[in-house]
């Protein structure tokens, strides 16, 4: 038997041996491996590079020793950063006899003076590989340094001194780094493209997270012609730090309490933590932006995972405080930062990042640090603000009851998948297999249920009787809403789903209508199920799929003539225009559709051909055409604002509408 770990193939053995052994050199492991360094070799990756260099001339200006920055795109994508700090040292290094700190610290991984905090307390740049990785990946790159009155400068190129040190000599009124560099074609394609949209948001960021630092940012004018919203040139200076940037990106947003939760608090380790955060008053979306050492961290980290949690606690015990806990027992970190805008930016000694891209902060103590501080500052401005703190607490319940809302609908989708839909017991279903001409009639009680059974197309209408008034979905809790089984059964029968999970296709009948007693209490559970279809189903809505009857209210008879009226206004019209007043005009109102005979339902109400259905639209959304200024988004706003005033939590809100449309009333059915 052949040894498993033998050949048994009788091709020529190959050689491996010591001489096959790379060692790479220098900054060559950077060339060959850029993705390890930079995260790729595209756009994203390229725009990296802008960003490493700018974090050195931050962490100057952090450390105090320069106030102002110059970032330029040139047309043929150089960029050039300019500081006035204290400049990159151009003295022979003690471990590099023949070589000055600068040719060290650029064709060096590793070499910096971040490695312990003599230099620098705080920085970005820490793990020394970041401008000598702009080095390696660049075809060229020159450097300026204005140091003790002297200018000095030097050429490299990928990697590699180009040129020695040269004296340039005396200069005044300038001191600091300049560095101008150009990506390698060879690294990141032909003809690589930086977006000066992408470094003027990268020049504001930083103005934001230092408020001591001046930003000039400025770029060829060819380059920003599709771009006109970047400006070719803009000093960027914002005195008040994340809350100018919040302020900024917020706009026109109304936000809860009309407040904004900013401070900042410097640690007895000269560490800093600065934040600012608002809730919208909106269903738009949010962000949370956060940085450590004016390093983004768009994965965030332990430093976000200490604000949410600093949130959270804050938030129980002001409700212990004020008497709200059960009502936010439900409320998580989600419900308080979906939607939230909220700037969080962290100084701390001796960060740790997953990887050299520094997208994700793991530093631990970071998540102890931003608790406390937020902790403290965020329980004394709920209880300075007893309103604002209810309106928070309000708006948290509401995320709460949305988000197990969707986990409803999620496990009831993963139910469906596995099960046959099993339909509601008091549905009586029509015969017709595709939804394409069928109707669903939702009547009010048994009653009105048998005299529309009798009265339908058994082939083309369903009828879904409900028990009495529905549940106000707009009042209501999420946990209110999943226990209804009327709502369940209802949306059971449809079968399209809700919100976001809304399905056309999975539409059991093309039409839904809405079939009450036209009188007051028929008008309120009608409003009811619209209100429902609204908040659950507004596609429904949209598609053009909900239609309301209208059932006649007075039958009005004159011999052998037989009229039917709508309401007390119709009744006159057809007494007054139609009828002679020789003969004997005999009127019944009827009770309620239960009452009415199903020959007299189906010849009034559900026969296609003699009906009258009044379809349910959201109101101004098929106007917009002409009216072009309106957005859509602002029209389902007004909209959603009318619901929760008529059908809200808040009683006071409909109570001012009466006082305030009374006036219009001019008859009351009782």
């Amino acid at each position: 038997m052949n040894d498993l770990f033998q050949s048994s193939s009788k091709t020529k053995e190959m050689d491996y041996s010591a001489k096959d052994i790379e060692v790479l050199e220098g900054l060559e492991p950077v060339r060959r491996r850029p993705g390890m360094y930079i995260g790729g070799t595209d756009q994203q990756a390229m725009h990296h590079l802008v960003a490493e260099v700018l974090d050195n001339s931050m962490d100057e200006a952090v450390a105090g020793h320069a106030n102002r920055i110059e970032l330029h795109l040139t047309k043929d994508q150089s960029v050039i950063i300019t500081d006035n700090g204290r400049g990159i040292p151009v003295d022979p290094h003690p471990k590099f006899k023949n070589k000055s700190a600068l040719e060290v610290i650029l064709t060096t991984l590793h070499a910096g003076g971040k490695f312990s905090d003599k230099v620098y307390s705080t920085s970005g740049g820490l793990h020394g590989v970041g401008i000598s990785v702009v080095n390696a990946l660049s075809d060229s790159l020159n450097v300026e340094i204005a140091r003790d009155q002297r200018l000095f400068s030097q050429q490299f190129k990928q990697g590699a001194a180009f040129s020695s040190l040269i004296d340039e000599g005396p200069v005044r009124n300038r001191r600091g780094t300049k560095i101008c560099f150009h990506p390698d074609p060879e690294i990141f394609g032909k003809n690589p493209n930086f977006k000066p949209s992408t470094l003027y948001q990268m020049a504001k960021s930083k103005a934001y997270l230092f408020r001591g630092v001046e930003i000039r940012w400025s770029c060829d004018m060819e380059l920003t012609v599709s771009d006109p919203k970047t400006p070719n040139a803009e000093t960027i200076h914002y005195p008040n730090g994340l809350i100018d940037y919040l302020k900024s990106e917020l706009r026109d947003r109304k936000i809860i309490g009309n407040a904004i939760f900013s401070n900042e608090k410097d640690t007895e380790t000269n560490e800093r933590i600065e934040w600012a955060i608002a809730w919208p008053d909106d269903n738009d979306d949010g962000f949370l932006n956060s940085y450590c050492n004016t390093i983004p961290t768009p994965q965030g980290g332990t430093h976000e995972a200490g604000l949410k949690a600093a949130l959270l606690k804050g938030i129980r015990t002001y409700s212990d405080l004020s008497g709200m806990t059960k009502r936010i027992s439900q409320i998580t970190t989600e419900d308080i930062t979906i939607g939230c805008c909220i700037a969080l930016s962290t100084f701390i000694r001796d960060p740790q990042f997953q990887g050299q891209t520094k997208e994700k902060l793991v530093s631990a103590h970071a998540n102890r640090l931003v608790e406390q501080a937020i902790k403290d500052h965020f329980d004394h401005w709920l209880s300075g603000s007893p309103e604002l703190g209810k309106q928070l607490i309000e708006h948290f319940i509401v995320k709460a009851e949305e988000r197990l809302r969707r986990r409803q609908q999620k496990e009831v989708s993963r139910k469906s998948a596995t099960r046959k839909l099993r339909l509601p017991g008091k549905l009586t279903d029509c015969s017709l297999g595709d939804a394409s001409g069928t109707e669903l009639f939702i009547v009010e009680g048994d009653s009105a249920g048998g005299s529309a059974k009798q009265a339908r197309d058994r082939k083309t209408q369903a009828i879904l009787p409900l028990r009495g008034k529905i549940l106000n979905v707009a009042s209501a809790s999420a946990e209110k809403l999943r226990a209804n089984q009327e709502l369940n059964d209802l949306m059971q029968a449809i079968g399209c789903g809700a919100g976001e999970n809304y399905s056309e296709h999975s539409l059991r009948y093309e039409k839904v209508i809405i079939m009450t007693d036209a009188d007051v209490d028929g008008a309120h559970i009608a409003s009811l199920l619209m209100t429902f279809f609204y908040r659950q189903t507004p596609k429904l809505i949209e598609n053009g799929h909900l239609f309301l009857a209208m059932p006649p209210l007075f039958r009005i008879t004159q011999g052998g003539q037989t009229y039917y009226a709508k309401d007390e206004l119709h009744k006159d019209e057809i007494i007054n225009g139609q009828l002679s007043s020789k003969t004997k005009i005999e009127i019944s109102r009827f009770k309620g559709l239960g009452e009415m005979p199903a020959s007299q339902l189906k010849e009034t109400t559900m026969c296609p051909e003699k009906r009258n259905l009044l379809k349910i639209t959201v109101p101004n959304l098929d106007s917009l055409e002409s009216h072009p200024t309106r957005s859509k988004l602002m029209t389902r706003l007004e909209v959603d604002k009318t619901v929760d005033t008529l059908m809200g939590k808040k009683p006071e809100l409909r109570f001012a509408y009466l006082q305030e449309n009374a006036k219009f009333v001019t008859s009351i059915d009782v």
